[in-house]
């Protein structure tokens, strides 16, 4: 070949240092298992036996108000061709593995106690975690939420971390696997920094892995989103500050339209203004590893009359499937109701036209292979569709079994 210039080699060298600098901050989609949702209980009624508990309660109300396929596809808006599949899957997952995600809470939804109460409460919870372990009672992912360092509550926070794993440390001798830490109402980058900085004096001082305790950020915030001061729009650089720590952000519906000055019966997970916040996240968070994670339904059932119960699995189910629709496949539940319409409004989705997506995945590594199909998706098409059935596969929806070869 007759080359015009010379060498291309020190181009070549700057054009692999741009990728890899893009590659280090931008590493891809995050690994391991993202639960479906968490589900947050106050610390002082937290117990070893809570995620059983709501799985029990959820199994009680759908076998009493969806004792069939027919009463739970009404229920749910289901497809009748999917309500009695579903609805077997639902009961399994309820019976079998209720909770997959746990927040142990000392914020909002545990309220501001005296130093005495909330060290009592630290101490119930260490024995209650590690009652949960022995018998293997602890969900696959589980942790604490703690106060915010913007409110006055960073000493609080900070004792009870300390103490919790502390503790925790001196009963067990360990720290059990898939343990998180939430920081909520981050509102400046300071105080990631800070937080990361006393994280590596707990582990240094506990004796722990450096880098072992992470956490997940909430934005609840309009400032944190865009900020004039910062000359800055997104989440990116909190990862960067975090150094590796950050393994979620989580959007706090109610505190983030109350910010913006929404009168109460418009805040709501499905609101304009929350969609818009949650594209921010998305856009600023893609390829850098972090989770991303929808807020609550506070609707709740009033007591355990059909009418209740219905309308709450309904408002619900549709924001459960409001946030799958913009890509959100994690959200946060708060009462044992939420699991059958959390679990029915996934698996629906997952399941949908599902036999299309194993044939057009199968039909892609059949063309490849050198057997052509005339199908004509993208390689980027087929990694979302392949992340489509893992995440299926991951929350009980569907059997791996049924994975096409090399998917």
């Amino acid at each position: 070949m007759n080359l015009s210039v010379s060498s291309y080699d020190d181009l070549s060298a700057r054009i692999a240092a741009v990728r890899d600098a893009h590659g280090e901050r931008f590493p891809g989609g995050a690994e391991g298992r993202q639960p479906v949702h968490t589900v947050y209980v106050p610390a002082d009624r937290f117990s070893r036996s809570t995620p059983a508990d709501f799985g029990a309660e959820a199994l009680r109300l759908l076998n009493t108000h969806t004792p069939g396929a027919g009463s739970f596809g009404a229920a749910f808006g289901l497809d009748p061709e999917l309500a009695g599949p579903v609805r077997e899957r639902v009961a399994a997952k309820l019976a079998a593995e209720p909770v997959e995600d746990v927040r142990i809470d000392f914020e909002d939804g545990y309220g501001v106690r005296d130093d005495k109460e909330e060290d009592a409460h630290v101490e119930q919870v260490v024995e209650a975690v590690g009652a949960a372990y022995q018998v293997k009672g602890l969900p696959h992912y589980w942790g604490l939420r703690v106060k915010s360092f913007a409110d006055g509550g960073h000493e609080r926070a900070m004792r009870t971390l300390d103490g919790f794993l502390t503790a925790l440390r001196d009963r067990l001798g360990r720290l059990p696997g898939g343990f998180t830490i939430t920081f909520p109402k981050v509102t400046s980058i300071d105080q990631i920094k800070l937080f990361v900085e006393f994280l590596d004096r707990l582990e240094t001082a506990l004796g722990l892995p450096q880098g072992i305790l992470r956490f997940e950020i909430q934005i609840e915030t309009p400032q944190v989103l865009m900020d004039a001061v910062e000359n800055r729009i997104g989440l990116q650089p909190f990862v960067t500050e975090a150094q590796g720590r950050i393994t979620a952000a989580h959007f706090g519906v109610f505190d983030y339209t109350a910010a913006l000055g929404l009168p109460p019966h418009e805040q709501r997970l499905d609101h304009p203004a929350c969609d818009f916040a949650r594209h921010i996240m998305q856009v600023s968070l893609a390829g850098t590893g972090v989770r991303l994670s929808d807020g609550s339904t506070n609707v709740i059932p009033r007591n355990d009359g059909p009418d209740e119960v219905n309308a709450a699995w309904a408002a619900h189910a549709g924001h459960v499937r409001h946030s799958l629709a913009h890509g959100f496949y994690q959200g946060w539940d708060l009462h044992p109701a939420h699991l059958p319409s959390r679990y029915a409004a996934v698996y629906a989705f997952h399941l949908s036209g599902v036999d299309d997506v194993i044939g057009r995945v199968r039909a892609w590594h059949e063309q490849a292979a050198g057997n052509a199909s005339g199908v004509l998706d993208e390689p980027a098409t087929i990694t979302a569709l392949t992340a489509r059935l893992r995440r299926a596969v991951d929350c009980g929806a569907l059997d791996e079994s049924v994975l096409p070869a090399g998917g």
